[in-house]
């Protein structure tokens, strides 16, 4: 079973036991995730396909650090013109453990709402 989630701009696939690097998300370590733009969930030969999210759906997960990326060098230059500018970039992001993917809300969550 895997899932198909947008956080950050971005699209992730995911599984449950696996860990997926996304952007920053501002979260300390060991800090519980909920992923709630869930695009699609697969198990099996079974898929549900969201317009454009999957109702009652969410992907829970654990963040197991936030570190920064290798540097990139980010080189620009004019020919003939003496200009040359070079830059280095390191990108942030969140390693997140993939503890439980929910296909429908919990008991609890209905209640409240």
């Amino acid at each position: 079973m895997y899932a198909i989630v947008e956080t950050g701009g971005k699209q992730y696939q995911v599984e449950e036991g696996r860990y997926v690097d996304v952007e920053l998300l501002g979260e300390e370590k060991d800090a519980k995730i909920v992923f709630d733009k869930v695009v699609m969930i697969v198990n099996g030969k079974k898929s549900k396909v969201g317009q454009p999210y999957v109702e009652k759906a969410s992907v829970e997960g654990t963040v197991l650090k936030t570190d920064r990326a290798k540097k990139i060098i980010v080189y620009k230059q004019r020919p003939k013109k003496g200009y040359r500018k070079k830059q280095g970039h390191r990108q942030g992001f969140a390693r997140v453990m993939i503890d439980k993917i929910r296909t429908t809300a919990s008991k609890k969550a209905e209640a409240e709402a």
